[in-house]
C-alpha cells in the first residue's frame, strides 16, 4: 500500500520557551491519508493530544513525498530530492526521474549519509543532489507500531485460536 502524505498547516497560540511569551504560530504537519476530508479528521485527532487550547488547520496539500525515513537518532526532517537514473535503450540517453524524500537527522550530513545508507540495495542508480531541512513539526503516518488497539470482545487475537483438526476436511 502506498502512502498518500498531506502537509496539514496549523495556527495556534504556543509558550516561546524562551521569553515565556504566548505567540501564534503556523506549523506544518505530514500526515498519511486517503483525502483531504481524512487528512483534516487525522491532524485534529492527533494534535488535540499534543497542543492544549484552540487550533485551526489552515491549509491542506498534497504532499510530492513518496518516502519517509524515520531515524530514532534524529530531531528533523530534511527533505531529499533524489534523481534514480534510467537509461533509454532505444535511443541510449540517460533520464532522470526526481522523487522526494523524507529522512530524519540531527543535520544535512547525517540526513545524506543515512538516505545514502537506507537507499543502498537500490538496484536502480541514483544521486541525491538536494537536501535541505523541512519545516515539517511532526509526521504522523497511517500505520505506526506504537498502535496499540483493543480487540473488541467478540474477537479473539489468532495466536490464541486453537487449530481444528477437521477444519480442512
Amino acid at each position: 500500500m502506498t502512502n498518500n502524505w498531506f502537509e496539514c498547516k496549523v495556527k495556534y497560540v504556543k509558550i516561546d520557551e524562551v521569553s515565556g511569551k504566548e505567540k501564534k504560530v503556523s506549523e506544518p504537519y505530514l500526515v498519511d491519508a486517503m483525502s483531504f476530508t481524512e487528512a483534516e479528521a487525522r491532524i485534529h485527532k492527533e494534535l488535540e493530544q499534543m497542543i492544549s487550547g484552540e487550533f485551526n488547520v489552515t491549509n491542506i496539500s498534497k504532499s510530492n513525498v513518496v518516502e519517509l525515513y524515520p531515524n530514532e537518532n534524529g530531531d528533523r526532517w530534511y527533505k531529499a530530492k533524489v534523481s534514480f537514473v534510467d537509461v533509454d535503450e532505444a535511443s541510449g540517453k540517460e533520464k532522470k526521474a526526481n522523487q522526494y524524500m523524507l529522512a530524519e537527522a540531527n543535520n544535512v550530513k547525517e540526513a545524506y549519509e543515512f538516505l545514502e545508507d537506507c537507499l543502498s540495495d537500490m538496484i536502480v542508480p541514483f544521486e541525491i543532489p538536494a537536501i535541505t531541512e523541512s519545516p515539517i513539526m511532526d509526521v504522523f503516518p497511517f500505520f505506526t507500531d506504537e498502535v496499540n488497539e483493543e480487540i473488541p470482545e467478540n474477537l479473539k487475537p489468532i495466536s490464541e485460536i486453537e487449530p481444528n483438526e477437521n477444519e480442512f476436511e
